[in-house]
């Protein structure tokens, strides 16, 4: 499958560690002085080694990787004890990562492991390693401020993980930049109930990795429906050429709903193509 692991440029990397301590799941490891994957397989493409790096040796990037697997991380970190687990479960709860989170608690149960886990369903989340804006939030089981129909965060597309448990089975909105200015009613009519994603075809760089990104959406998250908000404007179109092109890539037909607004705000057309 194609995710989000993270990659080290071996030649900036000074050697110092700090990545391997930070990787709570074991993936890296330092090997002739060097900062070095050890196995895809614990790499759960969160990110939290890329703010312990001093030198920016380290990167996300999306590759054919095999998927991460919590079970296994568990068994490789359960030897280290307590502090490690706990640590471990703490940065998943910190991302949002529900589904792993509940696995892992799940395999510390099975196995007898001696953890406080009852602080992961009442700690509030903290700002994990690296880009505190890129930290994922899973809003569903929380009470929305005011009228808002946010789900989770983040939302920029190239920050998005796909593999990210907000993403599994949801209804997914990939909205221009923008669309939610543009539009008055955009969290009530637009977003509720939706999973969110936004870009800009015109002004982002790399977007070839849109395509890689939402077709993983679509077969590994099963996404239900996607629908795509675009202007009216010419170069807009470009984000509902990017949902074809990952269906046509993906082997799940996920039905997408194509939603033309005007610059006043208005819904010029809205169809399934």
């Amino acid at each position: 499958m194609k995710r989000t692991v993270i990659k080290i440029n071996e030649s900036l990397c000074n050697g110092c560690g700090n990545c391997v301590s930070g990787c709570h799941e074991g993936a890296l490891q330092m090997i002739n002085g060097k900062a070095m994957m050890v196995s895809e397989l614990y790499c759960d493409g969160l990110g939290a080694c890329i703010g312990e790096c001093p030198v920016g040796a380290i990167e996300l990037i999306e590759k054919e990787a095999d998927p991460y697997d919590e079970i296994a991380v568990m068994e490789r970190i359960a030897p280290k004890g307590e502090l490690a687990i706990t640590a471990h479960l703490r940065h998943l709860k910190e991302h949002g990562e529900n589904e792993w989170l509940k696995i892992g608690i799940n395999w510390c149960n099975e196995h007898n492991i001696s953890a406080d886990l009852s602080q992961f369903s009442a700690e509030k989340p903290k700002m994990a390693c690296g880009c505190p804006g890129s930290m994922e939030r899973d809003f569903r089981n929380t009470a929305p401020a005011q009228e808002s129909h946010l789900r989770q965060w983040p939302v920029q597309l190239h920050l998005l993980n796909p593999a990210a448990s907000f993403f599994q089975g949801a209804d997914v909105l990939l909205a221009s930049d923008c669309s939610a200015f543009t539009a008055a009613n955009f969290h009530e009519t637009l977003l509720k109930n939706k999973t969110l994603a936004i870009a800009c075809p015109k002004l982002d760089s790399n977007t070839h990795s849109y395509v890689e990104k939402i077709a993983s959406m679509m077969d590994d998250a099963k996404i239900n429906t996607l629908t795509v908000l675009m202007m009216e404007v010419p170069c807009c179109g470009g984000l509902l050429g990017f949902a074809k092109s990952a269906r046509e890539k993906a082997t799940r037909n996920v039905p997408i709903k194509a939603i033309i607004l005007s610059v006043h705000g208005e819904i010029l057309s809205e169809n399934w193509v």
